[in-house]
């Protein structure tokens, strides 16, 4: 199943937009913490609203039990980053991939750039920093998606 991966998220909004877009699209959620807010279950309820029911949610205490997650279970990491030089629309996408977006706020430490299996990019034009993380892991997810597999019928 593939897998979208927030790493220590910053805000409730984008994450419940993330998860609502992971229900509605059959894909699984780890959530690296700590978090920029409070993750517990009633308050993701809030931030997902009824969609949680209809996704998995995994949390990590941290990115090294994330980093042994993974590796127990043998999935590859596909960070998504302003820093990366692949464009996402070119890169091959398994199954089993997890797609990790970093922080509103920060990204991802170098720790983390340097954990990934691969580095992919959202091209935006020149002089503009990034996309919201949420678009960002959208767009990434329906190519993903169009590339593997996903849900039969499309509904907006």
């Amino acid at each position: 199943m593939l897998r979208l991966a927030l790493y220590q998220p910053d805000i409730p909004q984008n994450t419940g937009t993330m998860l609502r877009m992971a229900a509605c699209l059959g894909l699984a959620v780890e959530i690296v913490e700590p978090a920029g807010f409070d993750v517990s279950d009633r308050h993701l309820r809030r931030s997902g609203l009824d969609y949680l029911d209809h996704v998995a949610i995994t949390r990590h205490r941290s990115f090294a039990a994330f980093a042994a997650w993974r590796a127990e279970a043998g999935i590859r990491l596909v960070l998504a980053t302003t820093a990366g030089a692949l464009p996402y629309t070119d890169f091959a996408f398994r199954p089993d991939d997890c797609v990790m977006v970093g922080r509103e706020s920060a990204g991802v430490p170098e720790a983390v750039h340097g954990a990934a299996d691969a580095r992919i990019v959202v091209p935006i034009r020149p002089g503009l920093r990034s996309l919201n993380v949420a678009v960002a892991a959208a767009m990434i997810a329906g190519e993903a998606l169009r590339q593997v597999g996903g849900p039969s019928r499309a509904g907006v």
